[in-house]
């Protein structure tokens, strides 16, 4: 593969005798903290001077230093308070390095790399009433274009290339590239972003007070120490990133059943958000915001509280069954996947802002998380006939060729796209040791 040679003559060329660990280069805490002051007025309305006072101090000293996407003009206007107008694309960046994650991960002076190995594309429809969230998968072959280098973003830039797989976009150019690269496969603009390590992931879930999941086969996997029996378990801080790192342990063992395994986990948080009130609750989602800043490297664009609160205020009263969560389409090839022709047709239903439907008969591959035994089908014979339309009130037969005609109100996924809506339970299929 191309992807080794050329990160190689690109490190030797910039640093000849230092390794390289994806540095991000600080940006001023001071801008955030200025942000922070002023947008700290959204929290007064709701929680009382004291509170907001507190508050603000407490976020400004929270923030970590930020980095720039370089897009932010598409946000001029956008105001402070309340649900954030419009529609919302999000990248959240999972990396798997190790540095400042403590003893419980690997060992950092060892461990290196900084790779994205989860890739998450949240969009949030113009009128707020359907959201996907896209994972792509980490040994997915993509096309990177030219990037600021993050080391010298005023000196040449790092060139394009092709063929690289996608989680060695973060060491190669930083957040910033990684969500490029993600704009140039998907054809939309991405004005905010995150990274988040191990801790982080451990914070975010205890924020919330934990996660509830169903699991449908016991779950055995000696890499991350994750031993869980059959049922509904409830996690929170380290299991939670366990639950969400585990690979060998969930479906086929590869990454596309761990894909599967974190929508498993993300649709049973958006039940308990959803249905928890906690979008409607000031404190807890201070709380969320305040895991964010502490545990997230953020764009420039999403390290005001205020932002954080008002995208997930824009989600809190979209339908469960409007949230899909959806695995990229690909096809095998050697050493990784590549993008597959239904791709095409995930990225035109985010261009177009258009809501998605899974085929009911989609493949049922061998990653794939199991349906809730306890959850009992509907009875299609209870299922009231439709009424048929008359011939005269029947549409004309060429009424689809009308230029006039209403948009789609849907968009019929393919078979090979697999994924779950939110109002779905499905269940981790387990795996044994010796499965693996």
């Amino acid at each position: 593969m191309t992807d080794d040679r050329q990160f190689s003559s690109r490190n030797a060329a910039k640093n000849p005798s230092i390794a390289r660990h994806g540095r991000l280069r600080p940006h001023s805490v001071l801008r955030s903290i200025g942000k922070i002051t002023a947008s700290v007025l959204a929290v007064a309305l709701v929680s009382g001077t004291a509170v907001a006072a507190y508050a603000a101090w407490d976020l400004a000293n929270t923030a970590k230093p930020t980095v720039s996407l370089g897009n932010a003009a598409v946000l001029d206007g956008v105001p402070d308070i309340g649900a954030m107008p419009g529609g919302i694309n999000v990248l959240v960046i999972g990396s798997d390095s190790r540095e400042g994650q403590g003893d419980g991960f690997g060992d950092p002076s060892e461990e290196t790399a900084v790779l994205n190995d989860v890739t998450m594309l949240m969009h949030i429809s113009e009128d707020h009433s359907h959201v996907e969230v896209i994972s792509f998968p980490r040994d997915m072959f993509v096309s990177v274009p030219e990037c600021v280098d993050p080391e010298d973003p005023s000196g040449e830039p790092l060139s394009a290339l092709s063929s690289v797989k996608i989680n060695s976009v973060l060491d190669y150019g930083g957040m910033a590239c990684v969500v490029k690269t993600v704009e140039n496969l998907t054809g939309t603009v991405i004005p905010f972003a995150g990274v988040v390590q191990f801790l982080g992931v451990a914070g975010l879930s205890e924020a919330v007070g934990g996660v509830e999941v169903c699991i449908a086969e016991p779950i055995e996997d000696e890499h991350t120490d994750l031993y869980l029996p059959a049922g509904n378990v409830e996690l929170q801080g380290l299991q939670a990133l366990q639950f969400l790192r585990t690979r060998h342990g969930v479906g086929d063992g590869s990454d596309l059943g761990r894909i599967s395994n974190q929508q498993v986990f993300l649709s049973a948080l958006a039940r308990k958000v959803q249905t928890g009130g906690t979008l409607s609750d000031p404190g807890a989602l201070f709380g969320i915001a305040k895991a964010a800043l502490a545990n997230m490297q953020l764009s420039d664009t999403l390290a005001n509280p205020t932002t954080l609160v008002s995208i997930a205020v824009a989600m809190k009263d979209v339908d469960l069954a409007k949230i899909a969560f959806i695995q990229y389409p690909t096809g095998t090839t050697d050493g990784g996947v590549l993008p597959s022709d239904s791709a095409e047709i995930v990225n035109l239903a985010l261009q177009q802002d258009i809501p998605v439907d899974f085929d009911p008969d989609a493949d049922d591959a061998s990653f794939a998380s199991a349906t809730d035994p306890t959850v009992i089908p509907a009875d299609p014979a209870a299922e009231a006939p439709a009424a048929e339309v008359p011939a005269a009130d029947a549409p004309a037969a060429d009424a689809a060729a009308d230029p006039a005609a209403p948009a789609p109100t849907t968009e019929a996924l393919p078979s090979d796209v697999t994924g779950q809506t939110a109002a779905e339970t499905r269940c981790s299929s387990g795996r044994s040791l010796e499965d693996q």
